[in-house]
């Protein structure tokens, strides 16, 4: 694979983070990195281990896990603010990657922590190394 290669399937995933709620389908990200919707679905699961359209759903779910945590939107309306048009799919994709359907997500209580953004919870979970260990309980 070429640099130039590369360089397209990262700014299609770009494309895809940025504007995750838009219609996005394989063709035009495709045409976008100039290469056809089969090679381009191939080379972007061989550098980023998931189809385009398995990574653009992935990030709408994502989205739709922090609007549905806030509660101030219905499961319809999440749907919908995340870029799908079915709910039916919607719902059968929350539950296949979450383990729990996007009401029942909605209406358990969730961690404290579960609102801050995954770049600044890395930050404070990160493991750190140079620490002592920590002291082993007596047998």
């Amino acid at each position: 694979m070429t640099s130039g290669d590369l360089a397209a399937l990262r700014r299609a995933r770009d494309t895809v983070n940025r504007h995750y709620a838009l219609p996005l389908d394989v063709a035009a990200l495709a045409r976008a990195a100039h290469m056809s919707p089969g090679h381009f679905s191939r080379r972007f699961r061989a550098v980023f281990g998931e189809t385009p359209y398995g990574y653009l759903m992935t990030r709408r779910i994502e989205r739709a896990k922090a609007l549905l945590r806030r509660g101030d939107l219905t499961v319809t309306e999440v749907c919908f603010a995340v870029g799908c048009s079915s709910l039916g799919s919607f719902s059968s994709r929350f539950t296949e990657l979450v383990g729990e359907s996007p009401s029942a997500y909605r209406a358990r209580p969730h961690d404290p922590g579960a609102g801050v953004p995954a770049c600044l919870a890395k930050i404070f979970t990160r493991p750190v190394r140079n620490r002592e260990p920590a002291p082993r309980p007596a047998p």
